[in-house]
């Protein structure tokens, strides 16, 4: 990854015009994760009741969630509320301890909701449009003191319900922070609450039932097995891929 300014690109000056931005960045890094507070903590445990009562909620592999923080979660991504659906079957004390890279529009330019979803999920921003790597940095540095770490690598909602193209930034963090990666993949969600949709469409049409949505805990990925973050990513990548085939498959979908 390439920053925007290298220390060459910057003109000779006084002690002092260097010391501006490392305040700035300082600053900008204590700011995060941005404060849960009571109103996030309502929006959770609220917008989780009515999950449950209007679609039926399922997981599988909770075992494999790591005993000991901090580690990083990487997640497909097919709702708006991936983080909460995630979250309802963590523990709860790794519940408080959870923070999300998060879209640096998603605050500024998503209205009420995207500001009530910064405050459920902790958010850390990163600049999706432009140079991602000051979020990056600042996320690492909140592993390593100890909080739990959402990403979603494909960086956006999925448009189709299918696996985006997945960057390298979760398992960079894993790597550098030296914890597990733990994969989550989503069954489900697209169908209730895809980007196109304004409001959730809980119950299927065909069976007159409340869907199901399934989140699936894989085996987390040791960051001692592998030698650089692409290597991780690939790792990740297969294990989506797998459990996207099984789901089509569930699903009729899938022709092999």
């Amino acid at each position: 990854m390439n920053t925007n300014h290298s220390p060459s690109d910057k003109q000779p000056g006084s002690p002092a015009s260097h010391a501006a931005p490392a305040a700035s960045s300082g600053t900008e890094a204590s700011r995060y994760p941005i404060r849960r507070g009571l109103i996030g903590y309502l929006g959770f445990y609220g917008g989780l009741l009515v999950t449950r009562l209007i679609v039926r909620l399922r997981a599988r592999g909770t075992e494999n969630i790591p005993t000991q923080i901090p580690y990083v979660i990487a997640a497909n991504h097919q709702t708006y509320v991936d983080g909460m659906l995630i979250s309802a079957f963590l523990p709860r004390f790794h519940f408080r301890k959870l923070a999300s890279l998060t879209a640096k529009d998603l605050e500024d330019q998503h209205g009420l909701f995207g500001k009530l979803i910064v405050r459920v999920g902790r958010g850390i921003a990163v600049d999706r449009f432009g140079n991602p790597v000051r979020g990056l940095i600042i996320a690492k540095k909140k592993v390593e003191e100890g909080n739990i770490l959402l990403v979603h690598p494909e960086g956006t909602r999925s448009p189709t319900g299918e696996l985006g193209e997945m960057k390298d930034g979760a398992a960079y963090i894993a790597l550098k922070s030296k914890v597990p990666l733990l994969p989550v993949f989503i069954e489900g969600g697209y169908e209730v609450f895809s980007r196109h949709m304004k409001w959730p469409n809980p119950i299927d049409r065909k069976t007159g039932k409340r869907r199901e949505v399934t989140v699936v805990f894989g085996k987390p990925l040791d960051p001692k097995e592998f030698k650089t973050a692409k290597e991780m990513t690939q790792a990740l990548v297969a294990w989506m891929e797998a459990q996207a085939l099984a789901y089509r498959r569930k699903r009729g979908l899938a022709t092999t």
